[in-house]
């Protein structure tokens, strides 16, 4: 591998390791594949990255099922080959739709089930008013970034200008003593 490649792939590697989406094997595995010019086997792929071919297969399966990597057929070889996506977009569209718009819901659930946990204990006073407006403006910001990525996956436009109309719903307040 060239040192060029080689500075690209680590590069990669480092920067999907903080992606929170991909580890960093799985960033120069794609870095790699994204470089060459055809198809690589999982041997290629291993000898290439210097890595055992069942961690390479591993995090394989993973970019194939993110869409960042595809499986190539080579005529008179019955081993899989492997290319990478080029179709940034589709990619991304899986990684949002998957990845971030799950996190989103798993607020928006956690949002609503405090709502209805302080509709059951019929909590009045300050500090449920105070708690309810919290969960109000949480729940209309993580709605919008919701309604967002649904917008991206489809492909159409979602103007940001929504999500900054929701920020001031939280209203400042003077900081609680203790």
């Amino acid at each position: 591998m060239h040192d060029a490649v080689a500075s690209f792939v680590d590069g990669m590697g480092a920067a999907a390791a903080t992606s929170g989406v991909l580890s960093q094997q799985q960033g120069r595995i794609f870095a790699l594949l994204y470089l060459h010019d055809g198809p690589l086997s999982l041997d290629e792929l291993a000898a290439e990255l210097e890595q055992s071919k069942s961690n390479v297969s591993i995090n394989l399966r993973t970019l194939v099922e993110w869409h960042l990597v595809k499986r190539n057929p080579v005529p008179g070889s019955r081993k899989d080959h492997y290319v990478a996506a080029t179709d940034f977009f589709r990619a991304f569209q899986e990684i949002f739709e998957r990845r971030f718009r799950w996190t989103v819901r798993q607020v928006l659930v956690v949002v609503s089930e405090t709502e209805n946990a302080l509709r059951a204990e019929a909590s009045r006073g300050a500090e449920a008013s105070f708690v309810r407006e919290r969960l109000g403006a949480l729940g209309k910001f993580f709605g919008l970034i919701d309604a967002g990525i649904g917008a991206f996956v489809r492909g159409e436009a979602f103007p940001a200008q929504k999500l900054a109309a929701v920020i001031p719903l939280v209203g400042r307040r003077k900081q609680r003593k203790s």
